[in-house]
């Protein structure tokens, strides 16, 4: 299993219209990318700029596919311009 988080600020003016956009872009990934398991789409309501992503693929080929999927490379241009910060973390699996 790979785990992947992002976290977001996003500028207040667009807060709504990149919800709807990333809300669409994780339901269109685990219906279209079969490596992808989990998409979730999280807010803070004490923090109304703050978007909170948990997703999880088979491996991290699975990832790489869904960052060259074309539903998310139109996703990550439309959003840009809403993004005041983003950062993400990868994690592999500890197996024993």
């Amino acid at each position: 299993m790979y785990a992947v988080t992002v976290r977001f600020s996003i500028k207040p003016s667009h807060f709504a219209e990149f919800l709807l956009l990333m809300v669409h872009n994780a339901r269109t990934s685990l219906a279209l990318e079969p490596g992808c398991r989990q998409f979730d789409v999280c807010t803070d309501p004490d923090q109304p700029d703050r978007v909170f992503l948990y997703e999880l693929y088979d491996d991290r080929a699975a990832f790489e596919s869904h960052l060259q999927a074309e539903h998310f490379r139109e996703f990550d241009a439309a959003v840009a311009p809403m993004i005041a910060e983003k950062s993400v973390d990868c994690f592999s699996e500890v197996r024993s």
